[in-house]
Order: structure tokens, then C-alpha cells, then sequence
């Protein structure tokens, strides 16, 4: 049964009501009646529709709801559309040369003019401009995972490090390729011999420097759990420590068993609730290190002199521990391995950098608390917390940089406890933190965490020294773009030839010179990709010179500025040395002595004269 159309519209219009005639109102707001809340009939417009029988009036609304959700998803759809529009796209710069292998490369290593590639039984030596192949190694059963170069100077040393953990140092010079020594060689399934190696013993250096074969000095092992005590009173803890060694590590102690076991039961019980019923797997207890060099920071024997410039402390820490260990390389292997040193933090250890300069260490605790370490100087730069739920993923030392007339510049000569790096978080923000000398450190962020676009999560991040305060930043959509992160914005954008992309975007194989203005990135083809042939499979690696590009050509020209335009302009004069602050300090201070004496003696010269002036005409 249909219902009329004027009856409908009747219904509509008879929504509202008033039970009294509608008057014209006072033009005064004092003379308005009150309005009575029952004079008026409030009807729903949609009553005629909950006259439907059911299941229609369910459908009805079922419909109307669909409606509104898709209206509201096409709203949003379109909000992002118009913001992606609005978003300024960076120029994207095309590789300039393309090296295509036979084999994938799985990591890479950049020193003086030449490329290391480590890949399926080894790893290969190529020209950094010709991308000539100059020399290959491939004499192993598994493949290269990672590998690491030494530049000293005419020479390099290579260390690869295989699948099965084994690390090897080889000598490179002059286009001529050298194993040394097989590291752990003993850690293999089938024993390794001389003749696998094909290791030459009597191995003459022919470079500048002359190098002696490795020797063993020590093994260390991770630090035992705290557990119960087994000293019956506390001299025997005292006694046990010798001349401080170790303290601080808690392995001394006089806590008993039962004890450790009452605090566990307490703290079970406290937050039940909050641990997993399951519990998670303890993580594979790994070691990271870092060669210190002799500083004052570093309690040593005074025995014990090191040459300047040469490691003589190994700094390590293990997953998940409280401490950061401090070891003597002056030592035997007959000695007992004991650290020299240990800091205590207040948290487990997450991630530890050690600058290129080997001057400043940086130390963050699972807890978003990162510790700045002068170790030229001696003397911690400060303490600061990233912001709330923000954890250390990895840090990047940068070259200090000053903001000169706009532009990022270089301050020409050494400086002292000036420290720029940036931090790169669990949650793929980015954090720049600056510390100066006794200032208290600061950090701002780069990028934020990215809700509305997760594909552009950052992944990796690489210094590019080559261009003052720039990174490369690569994004989990496979994107790379330089960053200027003094402003902080997006330079360019780089990216392979389309019918290349990264095949594992969230972690790719690239790699930045720190001689040159270039980086080098592994491209995959899509087809090949999926390929079951791996001898079919063609993979390149695409070289990138920043130099080129037209955004970046000012950059690279006009990145230093002189110690005259710093000693000059007083913003710039905390970057200096305190040496060098006082030394022009008693300078200009002598100057405008000096010129104020000249200007008296200026004016003492014109009152004499003056005078004289006077006497001849008073006798005249």
C-alpha cells in the first residue's frame, strides 16, 4: 500500500508546531515573551518510517548506517587525497652509475678509492668511479654477512665476517689482496686448515706503515648473573676486590640467596597483573664494543704508556646489562682477564657509539636515557631523557656544524667538547641532540613518529659528512632523501631506475663514503626478484654522486668558514677552544689598550700644543 505524496510531505512540514498564533516579535529584547517549553510540539521527522513493518524498518536503518560510514570513509579518503596533493614533493635525482653483479651483495664498505662487496663465498674489491672490477675473494662454503675496512693511508685492512661467525683480516695494497689470519677459525663444524686458507705466514708489508701478525692477548667472556652470595662475612668481599678492579660490577657482593629470592616473590606479586603469564625469551646475550683511546677519563697503571693515537682500553657491554666494561690491551694472555673499569648505569644498556673522532661517547639505557661522555677532555657533557615513549634504536655522530649566513658550514680547526648527532628511535622518530661543553645538552625533534603515513617509517639513517648537518634517510617505502637538520627539511630525494626497487626496504644495503660526496645503494629488479634461478639474477648496485646535483652544488663548494669570521662574530665564539677564547680575549682586550693609550697620548700631544699657543701669545 503506497502512501500519497502530499501526505507525506504534509507529515514533514507538520514536524514542529506551535500550539498558539505566532506573532511578530518587539524590536526591544525586554518585551520578548518567555517562551513556554510545552507551547511547542516537537515531532521526528522519521516517525513515518518506524511505522514499517519488520524486518523492514531494520533494513532501513541497517541501509542508512551503511550510508553514513561510507560517506564518512569517502570524506576522509578525500581529506587525504587533497593533503598528499598539497604535500611538496622533493626533486628525485636518478643514480649516475650502474654496476650490475652476478651474485647479490649482501653488505658493503667504502675506503680511499675502492669498493668491498660481500656476497655467496666471498667478497670482491671494486674501482669506487669505473666500478672496474679489481680483485675477488671467494674461497668459502657460505656467505659474507658484514664487512669492515681500515684505511692507513696507502694501506687498507679488511675484516669480513661469514654466516658461521668466523671473522678474517686481510691486507689490501696496491691492487694486491693478503689474508692474514682467520680469527676463530677453531668455531667452525670441520676444522680449518693453512691450505683452505691459503694463508701466507711470511706476508711482507710493503706500505708505510709497518704491521706485526695478530696476536691473542685475551678472552672475554659476559659477565656471570648476580646470584647469592657464597661470602660468609664482609672482609672477605673487600679482600676479594684488588685494587678496585671490578668494582662496580656486582659480582661482588654480600646478598644472600634467600634474599634474592624473598625481592623476586615481592615483586611477582606486585605487578602479576602486568607480567606475562608465558614468559618471554631471555635475547641472545651480544657484545658491543669500542677501541678507546688513552684519556684522562681512563683510570690506567702508570706503568703502562700507550703511543699516541693507538688503542689501549676496550670499552663492551652485553645485551641486557646493567654495565660497561673497561679492559687494558696492555696485557698477555697470560694475564687475568679482569676490567679496569666499570660504569654502572641505571638501566639495562640498549645502544653504545662511539664517535669518529674517538673523542665523544654516547651510552643509552633501555629507559630513554642517553649519557654523553667527553673522553679528550675527561669529563661527562651531560645527561638527558628522549621524550615519552621514545627508545634508543641507533645513534649517528655528525661532523659539528655552525649555521653561518643560512647555510651550514664547517669551523676550520680542532674543536673541543662540541658534539652534534642524531638519534633514531624505536618508534621512527627522529631527535637531533647537541651538547656544549658545560651547557646543559638539548634535543629537538626531526621527524615525529609517522601515524597518518606508517609506509614512511624511517628504517636507517647515514651521516653524509661530505654536506655540513645532512643525513640520508631511508623510509620503509623505499624512498632515500637528504635532510638538512638544522632547519629541518628535505632536500632531494634519490631513487634507482624504475625498474629497480629495494627488495627488503626496511633494511637496505647501502653504504656512504666518508672521503668522498657519494653513497652507493643495492637495487633489485621486481622479476627477478621472485626468481627460482638465482644465476639468472642480475643485481646492481647504483652509485650516487651528491656532487652532481644541481641543489647540492652550492653545498659542497662553500662548507667551512675561517677562524677569523668566528673570532669575529660573538655567536660563534663558544665553538673555539678555551685556549683559544682566552688567547683573543687578552688580544682584543691589548688592542683597545692600546688604542686608548695612542688616543691619550693623541690628546696629551694636542693639550701641549695648545698650551705653547697660549705662552706665545701672552708674550706677544
Amino acid at each position: 500500500m503506497s502512501i500519497p505524496r502530499s501526505q507525506v510531505e504534509k507529515k514533514r512540514f507538520s514536524s514542529f508546531t506551535g500550539k498558539g498564533l505566532l506573532e511578530v516579535p518587539s524590536p526591544t529584547e525586554k518585551d520578548w515573551p518567555k517562551d513556554d517549553e510545552g507551547d511547542y510540539v516537537f515531532k521526528d521527522s522519521g516517525q513515518e518510517m518506524d511505522s514499517l513493518p519488520q524486518p523492514y524498518r531494520m533494513i532501513n536503518k541497517m541501509v542508512n548506517l551503511l550510508f553514513d560510514q561510507s560517506w564518512k570513509v569517502i570524506q576522509e579518503r578525500d581529506a587525504l587525497r587533497e593533503a598528499e596533493l598539497s604535500r611538496i614533493q622533493p626533486v628525485t635525482y636518478p643514480p649516475h652509475v650502474e654496476n650490475k653483479l652476478s651474485k647479490m651483495p649482501n653488505c658493503m664498505a667504502v675506503s680511499q678509492d675502492y669498493v668491498f662487496i660481500g656476497g655467496a663465498k666471498g667478497f670482491s674489491i671494486y674501482n669506487l668511479y669505473s666500478a672496474k672490477q679489481i680483485c675477488i675473494w671467494e674461497k668459502l662454503k657460505v656467505d659474507v654477512t658484514s664487512i669492515w675496512t681500515t684505511d692507513l693511508g696507502n694501506e687498507i685492512l679488511i675484516a669480513p665476517v661469514d654466516e658461521m661467525g668466523i671473522a678474517r683480516l686481510f691486507y689490501f695494497y696496491k691492487d694486491s689482496l693478503f689474508l692474514i689470519k682467520a680469527i676463530n677459525e677453531a668455531s667452525t663444524l670441520e676444522p680449518v686448515t693453512s691450505e683452505t686458507l691459503e694463508m701466507d705466514t711470511n706476508i711482507c708489508f710493503r706500505g708505510d706503515i709497518k704491521l706485526s701478525h695478530p696476536v691473542h692477548i685475551m678472552k672475554i667472556k659476559p659477565p656471570k648473573p648476580v646470584t647469592g652470595t657464597t661470602f660468609k662475612s664482609p672482609l672477605e668481599v673487600f679482600a676479594k676486590i684488588e685494587d678496585c678492579y671490578g668494582l662496580g660490577s656486582g659480582q661482588n657482593h654480600f646478598i644472600k640467596e634467600s634474599q634474592w629470592e624473598q625481592q623476586a616473590a615481592i615483586f611477582h606479586a606486585s605487578y602479576k597483573k602486568y607480567l606475562d603469564e608465558k614468559g618471554e625469551e631471555e635475547p641472545l646475550s651480544m657484545a658491543s664494543f669500542h677501541f678507546l683511546l688513552p684519556s684522562s677519563i681512563i683510570a690506567m697503571p702508570a706503568e703502562v704508556k700507550s703511543p699516541s693515537g693507538v688503542a689501549c682500553v676496550l670499552g663492551i657491554h652485553w645485551t641486557g646489562s646493567h654495565n660497561f666494561f673497561l679492559y687494558s690491551l696492555n696485557r698477555t694472555l697470560k694475564d687475568k682477564v679482569d676490567p679496569e673499569g666499570v660504569w654502572p648505569c641505571a638501566a639495562p644498556i640498549a645502544v653504545s657509539q662511539l664517535s669518529y673522532t674517538c673523542s665523544y661517547l654516547l651510552i643509552a639505557c633501555e629507559d630513554g636515557v642517553l649519557t654523553l661522555w667527553d673522553l679528550a677532555e675527561g669529563f661527562p657533557l651531560g645527561v638527558v631523557a628522549l621524550p615519552e615513549g621514545c627508545f634508543c634504536q641507533s645513534i649517528h655522530f655528525l661532523k659539528y656544524f655552525l649555521v653561518y649566513k643560512g647555510q651550514n658550514v664547517y669551523p676550520e680547526g680542532p674543536l673541543k667538547s662540541q658534539m652534534q648527532c642524531v638519534v633514531l628511535c624505536t618508534d621512527s622518530s627522529l631527535h637531533l641532540l647537541t651538547a656544549k661543553g658545560t651547557q646543559v645538552p638539548t634535543i629537538s625533534e626531526l621527524v615525529e613518529r609517522p601515524v597518518k603515513h606508517p609506509e614512511e617509517a624511517i628504517c636507517a639513517v647515514a651521516p653524509v659528512q661530505a654536506f655540513p648537518g645532512t643525513v640520508l634517510i631511508f623510509c620503509r617505502n623505499g624512498s632515500v632523501q637528504l635532510m638538512d637538520v638544522a632547519k629541518p627539511q628535505i632536500i632531494c630525494a634519490f631513487a634507482p631506475p624504475r625498474t629497480y626497487n629495494l627488495a627488503v626496504p626496511w633494511k637496505p644495503v647501502f653504504v656512504v663514503s666518508l672521503q668522498h660526496p657519494c653513497f652507493l645503494l643495492r637495487g633489485d629488479h621486481p622479476d627477478e626478484i621472485e626468481s627460482d634461478d638465482t644465476k639468472d639474477i642480475q643485481n646492481s648496485i647504483f652509485y650516487f654522486n651528491l656532487e652532481a646535483y644541481p641543489l647540492l652544488e652550492n653545498i659542497s663548494r662553500n662548507h667551512t668558514i675561517p677562524k677569523t669570521d668566528i673570532t669575529e662574530n660573538m655567536a660563534f665564539t663558544q665553538v673555539l677552544p678555551l685556549e683559544k677564547r682566552c688567547e683573543d680575549f687578552l688580544e682584543r682586550s691589548f688592542q683597545k689598550l692600546e688604542k686608548k693609550v695612542k688616543e691619550e697620548e693623541h690628546w696629551t700631544r694636542l693639550h701641549r700644543y695648545s698650551l705653547m699657543l697660549q705662552r706665545e701669545n701672552f708674550r706677544k
